[in-house]
């Protein structure tokens, strides 16, 4: 199998254990996001180079998932924002899909000052431990440093795309509204509301005007936990200040209707939005 650990090395973590009263939780969160054994899509590494990595930021190193075509590029870069539940086995499997299409693909693990996530499979301690504890500053600083990495190991920084999944949506949302060098991005049921905090104080729908850049979403019309009329307002506050913002709504889809090792996916709902974001990443230049 190819590797980057060989050029890149793999970090390993002391993580810290914390706890406190929940702030808040999707509703029907739970059954989407049940883990299963088998995981329907293997992408092999034939053709590309693909491994964990660490990634400088500001205060150390985060371990993250690269995957990139042989050769020396430069590729388009696309940022892959992980769900709740770390980079594990989909993820890297996403990054790898990417890397096959001729993307440098990056997925840091910006939870990893706070704990394991690969031991947690709890989703209300997920959130009260790990995620709302997460500073959105800090998680802007790290995806800046996951596109630097990527830049600096064959990826173009002038083709720049964001993409994420549930909680990884919502930050692509306030990623796509951070860095003015993105082409695009792509958000998979990401949330739009919320409760603001001191170290989280502003949701999609309040960044909704600031987009730098065209923002796919992908939604489910049975997702408990996200409401559809929220996502239509927060994608109608970006346009009202000339935001490209296009609303893909699956009627029958829960959330998490990508994520193929869990009861919740959709095969053919998948199938579609991941033709769609190749096509929205085509159409505004980061392929």
């Amino acid at each position: 199998m190819n590797d980057l650990r060989e050029v890149s090395g793999l970090t390993n973590y002391k993580l810290a254990r914390r706890g406190m009263m929940m702030t808040g939780l999707m509703s029907g969160l739970t059954l989407a996001t049940t883990r299963v054994e088998a995981q329907v899509i293997h992408t092999d590494t034939t053709g590309i180079d693909a491994g964990e990595v660490k990634i400088p930021t500001a205060d150390g190193e985060l371990p993250g998932y690269f995957a990139k075509p042989q050769g020396a590029g430069p590729f388009p870069i696309v940022l892959v924002n992980e769900e709740i539940f770390g980079v594990h086995d989909y993820i890297k499997d996403t990054c790898r899909r990417f890397a096959k299409l001729g993307y440098a693909a990056i997925a840091p693990e910006v939870y990893a000052r706070l704990g394991d996530l690969s031991k947690m499979t709890d989703v209300g301690q997920i959130f009260s431990q790990i995620v709302s504890k997460a500073p959105d500053a800090t998680l802007m600083s790290d995806l800046d440093a996951a596109v630097k990495y990527a830049a600096a190991h064959g990826g173009d920084p002038n083709r720049l795309g964001v993409t994420g999944f549930c909680r990884g949506g919502r930050n692509t949302w306030l990623y796509a509204a951070h860095n003015p060098a993105l082409k695009a991005a792509v958000a998979w049921y990401g949330p739009v509301v919320g409760t603001p905090t001191a170290i989280q104080p502003k949701t999609p729908m309040d960044i909704a005007g600031e987009l730098k850049c065209p923002l796919l979403g992908l939604y489910g019309g049975k997702d408990t936990g996200i409401k559809v009329d929220d996502v239509q307002a927060a994608a109608a506050k970006a346009r009202a200040s000339d935001g490209i913002v296009e609303i893909v709504v699956y009627p029958d889809a829960p959330h998490g209707f990508h994520a193929d090792y869990r009861p919740s996916y959709r095969a053919e709902d998948a199938a579609d939005g991941w033709k769609r974001l190749q096509a929205w990443f085509r159409k505004y230049g980061v392929a």
